[in-house]
């Protein structure tokens, strides 16, 4: 391998990493239900939610580096309903949340591979729900020049497979340090955490139908 396609590899690796981890640091809703998730449940329940988050992440990046301009468009047409939608979502974990009973929570994790798919899946499901992310994705993109007419297939396969990695580490990396303070919590503790998340996922879903349905 020669050291021209080893640095460019290295170039496209680096920066997929990078990308991986500034998509998923933003402390939003998904933040918000895998931190809860790791307090409740305990570390892997909530890194699986985060592995759902970040395949929908790469997803989306996928899409951004497939076809830039057209998803742009249907992203521009759609965004006032896609906000909406979005919110709608948020809002029904909100609710979810804020009506939980943490009085089970405080056992030991036990490994359960059954509800794995679960967490799994509503990892994905809420973070899909936000295709907006594709304008901070398409940023990303720009800021790391991700996307170069020099670069091969095999570049971006690893540049792909480098931001869901860099997702996945950001996740384990939360999970695992939420987890070591989770013994700190009572059933008490764990009720208000169950409220005050739900109850901020929920203002922030009123502020996007707010605002998605004034700009109607």
């Amino acid at each position: 391998m020669t050291n021209a396609l080893m640095e460019a590899l290295l170039y496209i690796v680096i920066r997929g990493i990078a990308i991986g981890v500034l998509i998923s640091a933003p402390m939003g809703p998904i933040g918000m239900l895998v931190i809860q998730r790791t307090l409740n449940k305990g570390r892997w329940p909530a890194f699986f939610t985060g592995i759902g988050a970040s395949l929908s992440d790469l997803i989306y990046c996928l899409l951004t580096g497939l076809g830039l301009s057209f998803i742009t468009d249907i992203i521009e047409k759609n965004q006032l309903l896609l906000q909406i939608t979005g919110s709608i979502v948020i809002a029904a974990f909100a609710f979810y949340l804020f009506r939980k009973n943490p009085a089970r929570a405080l056992t030991t994790p036990v490994d359960s591979p059954n509800t794995y798919w679960t967490d799994f899946v509503t990892g994905f499901l809420l973070t899909f729900a936000n295709p907006l992310i594709l304008f901070f994705i398409i940023g990303l993109f720009a800021r790391f020049n991700f996307l170069l007419p020099e670069f091969r297939y095999y570049h971006y396969i690893s540049g792909y497979m480098a931001i869901f990695g860099g997702a996945l580490l950001w996740w384990l990396t939360i999970t695992f340090f939420v987890n070591k303070v989770r013994s700190h919590f009572n059933v008490r503790s764990l009720w208000l955490i169950n409220r005050i998340i739900g109850g901020i996922l929920f203002i922030m879903a009123i502020i996007g139908l707010i605002m998605g349905i004034k700009d109607l």
